[in-house]
């Protein structure tokens, strides 16, 4: 009996031992999550700010705005969750970390042209989505966020 005691004490110490180590990341994959992270936090400032605007002046269409609004706070919830599941390294993340780069780069493209053309906010959408998308690619993090099968 003693022995089983400790074989079961043996057993918890090296689980205790495990639990306290860090998984080690890539620290490129800790950009990556940074990088997405920052972009959920100023979603979650956009969120705000169309609230605001909501509130405070009439829209032209209620309806729009609203939806507006609601796609908004999914975008920032949904980038909050991939932020957090990069740090994970869940493989699901580059697909959805690349499908929200490649976004940012069709509107910042668009904040490049026409009549109401914003470069400023066009680089600020660039410059963190080409960022991302090289950090998807680099090996450590590719590495690092491959499916074990």
């Amino acid at each position: 009996m003693s022995d089983d005691m400790n074989d079961a004490r043996t057993s918890g110490e090296a689980s205790t031992t495990g639990r306290s180590e860090l998984p080690h990341r890539p620290a490129l994959l800790v950009l990556l999550a940074v990088i997405v992270g920052a972009e959920a936090l100023v979603m979650a400032g956009v969120v705000v700010w169309l609230a605001i605007e909501l509130l405070t002046v009439q829209p032209s269409s209620y309806q729009t705005a609203l939806a507006i609004l609601v796609l908004s706070a999914i975008a920032a919830v949904f980038l909050a969750v991939v932020a957090v599941h990069t740090l994970r390294a869940r493989p699901w993340t580059r697909a959805a970390t690349l499908t929200w780069q490649l976004l940012q780069v069709v509107i910042a493209i668009g904040c490049f042209q026409g009549m109401v053309a914003t470069p400023t906010i066009g680089w600020y959408l660039l410059l963190p989505a080409v960022l991302g998308i090289l950090l998807l690619f680099t090996p450590s993090v590719v590495a690092a966020t491959k499916r074990d099968v």
